[in-house]
């Protein structure tokens, strides 16, 4: 920390938009973006702290993983405001300005214990942000479980409301199976309230997919990954969440959990404004491989790819830079189009495209730098370096 509250950054390329501009320095003001200027108007902004990096470099937004249960040996249900704040530190390094803490099916208790952990302790933590919380299951088919193998339930709003009260309204998205008994009520009540339903964990019929859009749903829990495949004469879950304008849809990018063909089916039926790259990771990020667990199962790591005893894929070790480089390459798309889809469509997403996003005056300085290869070399939170 210092006195000086104005810092120039300048040298590297800046995201403005869809286009990565040279010779511009973004100015930042306490915590906001206050201008974006030509390099040589930087004196007019003088006395200022001025960071210059070499021209091969990028300024882009900070990422938002709106799907994440853990990073560096922590995990979202450890229940523990210690693993949050390594989760946050970890989340940092890679980009990740911003996050959804990503839960697991448990008990009712337990997922309260946890909601209750994460809200009270969000705004204390150091590093990326806590933006809320994505609720993954217990509303899941068992037939599509995938890893998760804790306790399943039928959507019960009045649970819900108990779930809101402990996490002082932070729950942002909930995966639910649109078959279960119960759950188009469910669906309903939640979106009137501002809640994200996301369609995932589901052995829907197109049919019962469509009807769960119907009734509110707008997300897709990781599109393609534990859900009703397509079929010549029953599209299923994945056919309709593909086709539906209404619906956003979340891509693991990690060259494991989708073929590239997956990728580049999704980014030319859905394009940019309706992708979001998450990682769904797991505690093993940044740590390399080993023997782990998650939700309680033991999880092997081998080569980055992380899997129960039976072959299963146990969310991932993916870092969103190598998510966004993968999207360029898999879907044959810009590299500034798969940035958009990990920091402008989240944050539309969450309702927050005024403050988050995108670099423009006004908004938070949330940001980060990278290299050539990129690596990330800053990450900056409301104006304040991370790492």
């Amino acid at each position: 920390m210092t006195d000086v509250t104005r810092s120039i950054y300048m040298g590297m390329k800046v995201l403005i938009g869809q286009s990565l501009i040279s010779d511009q320095a973004v100015i930042v003001e306490e915590d906001k973006i206050q201008a974006i200027i030509p390099v040589n108007m930087v004196k007019h902004h003088l006395p200022a702290i001025k960071y210059e990096y070499p021209a091969d470099h990028y300024m882009v937004p900070g990422f938002i993983d709106l799907h994440v249960h853990g990073a560096e040996g922590h995990d979202v249900m450890d229940n523990s405001v210690l693993a949050m704040q390594g989760m946050c530190r970890a989340l940092a390094r890679e980009g990740v300005t911003g996050f959804l803490a990503t839960t697991l099916s448990a008990s009712p208790q337990e997922i309260e214990a946890v909601l209750s952990t994460v809200s009270e302790a969000a705004a204390s933590l150091e590093g990326a942000a806590i933006l809320g919380v994505h609720l993954e299951g217990p509303f899941i088919a068992k037939e599509k479980r995938g890893a998760q193998q804790g306790e399943r339930m039928l959507p019960d709003m009045a649970l819900m409301r108990s779930w809101q009260k402990a996490a002082k309204d932070t729950i942002k998205v909930v995966t639910l199976a649109p078959e279960l008994s119960g759950a188009l009520a469910f669906i309903q009540a939640l979106s009137q309230s501002g809640v994200i339903v996301s369609i995932g964990h589901t052995n829907a019929t197109y049919t019962e997919t469509c009807a769960g859009i119907t009734a509110g749903c707008t997300q897709a829990t990781h599109l393609f990954n534990a859900m009703s495949g397509m079929h010549q004469r029953e599209p299923g879950a994945s056919g309709a969440l593909l086709l539906s304008n209404e619906v956003v849809a979340e891509l693991i990018v990690d060259g494991m959990h989708l073929h590239p063909a997956m990728v580049e089916l999704a980014m030319r039926i859905k394009g940019k404004d309706r992708l979001l790259l998450v990682t769904d990771a797991m505690r093993a990020k940044c740590r390399g491989d080993g023997q782990y667990d998650l939700g309680g199962q033991p999880v092997t790591v081998k080569n980055g790819r992380a899997t129960l005893t039976d072959g299963t894929l146990a969310g991932s070790t993916l870092r969103m830079p190598q998510a966004i480089k993968n999207m360029a390459d898999f879907a044959h798309c810009s590299l500034e189009e798969a940035i958009y889809m990990a920091t402008c469509t989240p944050a539309r997403v969450l309702g927050l495209s005024r403050q988050k996003g995108s670099i423009e005056v006004g908004k938070d300085a949330d940001l980060v730098i990278l290299n050539d290869a990129f690596e990330v070399v800053s990450t900056l939170l409301a104006g304040h370096a991370l790492f």
